[in-house]
């Protein structure tokens, strides 16, 4: 066997699995003159341009993976069916996410590759037996990546149902020349080679393992996509900004910080803001601060005290220094209409 027949380099180190998107070309917008324009007559009905319609399946390769889209080929199948498929990477065992819907032809990305069959009895087998070749697949790559001193680390290995496609994912912190370990390996294993660079994310994602919640990782279990997620997150919640409290283990910022952001930001809507003075039972007080989930402010007196006071108890206050504001509107164009008067005298 010739030593780069099949070979698959991936000179693109940053492209992350299962994430990676073709960001389609602009369309060019014809400009139409006026006279080209037909005008339809009067009480005239445009009949709607019949949209084509095709069928489409989800299919998932991973717990908590991706769904992407097949043609189902005409067969039926239910959620949870486990199916072959035909991907860029061969014949890979996948399993039905979603049912058959219709959609748009136009809403499709082409070409939509087919569902071959239904996953056979000697299919899973064949797919359990490569599934314990990945493993010796990881040993032989790591061997040759300590020999040539590679700065990278193994994540996990996949291969397709046939054998002959090989994924390895890795992670490290700038780019790899991993072309002779491509070489090499894919003389070892007879098969093709594909190296996927991962980031800090996806890497524990294939890793898997606990949160500090003591719960599995949401990336591993059910997140099948990550959201962005900022420090403002953590400010709206109230949450110590310390990074070793709302980092997760791959050491980016918490999953779980953007789950209740909008809910915490249209409460604390209803509080009143820091700083702000108002009038209570109490006295003249000044906002310190809030409890969004509790619905209470708090509050320092005139005295240096701090209270905790419901919002229930200040709405009266409240709703005066609206109308208060509201008046000052009214007010204001009288002012102005004086002021201009006494400019002309």
């Amino acid at each position: 066997m010739d030593v780069n027949e099949g070979l698959n380099i991936d000179i693109n180190n940053n492209a992350l699995p299962e994430d990676s998107s073709e960001q389609k070309p602009e369309e060019k917008i014809e400009e139409v003159s006026q006279e080209t324009v037909e005008v339809p007559l009067a009480g005239a009905m445009a009949e709607p341009a019949e949209t084509l319609m095709v069928d489409v399946v989800g299919i998932r390769f991973k717990k908590a993976g991706k769904v992407y889209s097949f043609d189902p080929s005409g067969l039926e199948l239910k959620s949870g069916d486990d199916v072959v498929v035909e991907t860029a990477r061969g014949i890979e065992v996948g399993q039905v996410a979603r049912t058959v819907v219709k959609v748009p032809d136009n809403m499709v990305n082409k070409p939509l590759k087919p569902v071959v069959r239904v996953a056979t009895k000697e299919d899973l087998e064949n797919a359990d037996r490569l599934e314990a070749r990945e493993d010796e697949a990881l040993v032989e790559c790591a061997a040759i990546v300590r020999k040539m001193a590679l700065p990278m680390k193994l994540i996990s290995a996949e291969y397709n149902l046939e054998g002959n496609h090989l994924t390895i994912f890795f992670g490290a912190e700038g780019r790899i020349d991993f072309r002779e370990l491509v070489r090499e390996l894919s003389h070892k294993l007879k098969a093709r080679i594909e190296m996927r660079q991962v980031g800090p994310r996806d890497e524990a994602k294939l890793i898997g393992g606990y949160g500090r919640c003591g719960r599995p990782l949401c990336c591993a279990t059910f997140l099948n996509e990550f959201n962005p997620v900022s420090i403002k997150m953590a400010k709206e919640q109230n949450l110590p900004l310390n990074p070793m409290k709302i980092s997760g283990t791959c050491g980016r910022l918490l999953c779980c910080l953007g789950y209740e952001f909008e809910q915490y930001r249209d409460m604390k809507k209803e509080l009143l803001k820091n700083g702000e003075n108002i009038q209570t039972s109490l006295g003249a007080a000044v906002v310190v601060g809030g409890n969004p989930l509790k619905g209470t402010v708090f509050l320092e007196v005139e005295s240096g005290a701090r209270v905790e006071m419901a919002m229930k108890e200040l709405a009266p206050k409240k709703e005066e220094k609206a109308q208060e504001k509201e008046k000052e509107k009214e007010q204001e164009p009288r002012r102005r209409r004086r002021k201009h008067a006494k400019g002309k005298s």
